[in-house]
């Protein structure tokens, strides 16, 4: 079984190591994820330098076997891994960019995707439907990721993102289920207790938008509602039934799994076989906030022999490969 499908893997520099390569010719490869900023150098000398170079990496990577998609944070303001200063097109942050005027929202988002697609990145992990609860948040609302605290901004922001991409064939993910507006931690720190701050409205925005996003697609916090579960999302099979009773179709990614909070608990190959077990589709590593890019083929190796034991269902894991297969194809048109 072809279980690298199931992941999205980073790595360091501006060519595809080997390492790589050999993961995807050996277990197949659903995604690569790229960054300009690397956590381990304190420097914007990771994977992004031109678009020129952008164009030639992206043109490598969906040349190794299975033809791996490519994904990027490309939200706007701060979370923005192509930036003008490097000869990309400009994009502001959500809360910024709710406060334009409508036809400078399609012409801005328009020029942004239709450069993605050029390039030849396949999914953008935006929009953030994330409401501004917590202007406070570290990690949405005091850098500008949200759109408004108003829902009703918050959607048509997402719907107007939806009917671009579309059109530039650009896939979405919106982030990060269930809504983590109200936060008063940084996910990449430790866990997110949101029991108490997720209205239900949030949830709901997730379960009317994803379906009509281009690429139908969600990514999964580590958060915690307790009302739910007392895991974290992407490890909580009642969470993710949850939203899997709703979404029956939708792409489901985690959020990095080296993220403080997983690592302090579990480490990432433990938390990605339980992840897979919650039903969780794709597992994003980043391999940026530290190296385990040697650790990558030990991790399919023990999900596979979870796979063969049992403890993973193979029937659900054969329905995760279809859906990447779908969009794979979907978005290789």
């Amino acid at each position: 079984m072809p279980i690298g499908e199931l992941f999205i893997l980073g790595f360091f520099g501006k060519i595809i190591p080997d390492w790589l390569k050999a993961f995807a010719a050996s277990y197949g490869l659903g995604g690569v994820i790229l960054f300009d900023y690397s956590c381990r150098t304190q420097a914007y000398d990771n994977n992004i330098e031109s678009p020129e170079q952008v164009q030639r990496l992206c043109a490598e990577i969906s040349a190794l076997p299975s033809a791996p998609m490519v994904f990027i944070d490309q939200e706007g303001g701060l979370v923005r891994r192509l930036k003008d200063s490097r000869g990309f097109a400009p994009l502001p942050s959500a809360k910024e960019f709710n406060l334009l005027a409508p036809d400078q929202k399609r012409s801005i988002l328009a020029a942004s995707f239709a450069e993605m697609r050029q390039l030849g990145i396949h999914y953008d992990f935006a929009p953030v439907i994330d409401v501004d609860y917590n202007p406070d948040n570290p990690n949405i609302g005091k850098i500008k990721r949200s759109y408004s605290a108003d829902i009703a901004e918050v959607e048509a922001n997402a719907v107007l993102a939806s009917e671009v991409a579309r059109a530039q064939r650009i896939g979405l993910c919106l982030k990060h289920f269930p809504g983590i507006g109200g936060a008063v931690v940084d996910s990449h720190q430790e866990f997110m207790d949101i029991s108490g701050v997720l209205p239900p409205e949030q949830e709901e925005l997730f379960y009317s938008l994803a379906p009509k996003m281009f690429g139908n697609a969600a990514l999964v916090s580590h958060a915690i509602v307790r009302q739910w579960d007392e895991r974290p999302m992407t490890l909580s099979a009642v969470g993710l039934s949850r939203l899997r009773s709703r979404l029956p179709d939708t792409l489901l990614i985690t959020d990095d799994m080296q993220m403080r909070g997983l690592q302090k608990a579990l480490g990432t190959r433990e938390a990605s076989l339980q992840s897979l077990q919650a039903g969780m589709d794709m597992l994003c590593i980043g391999n940026n906030l530290f190296d385990q890019e040697q650790e990558m083929a030990g991790t399919a190796e023990y999900i596979l022999e979870n796979l063969r034991d049992g403890i993973l269902s193979g029937s659900a894991i054969e329905q995760s490969i279809a859906r990447v297969g779908e969009r794979k194809a979907l978005l290789a048109a």
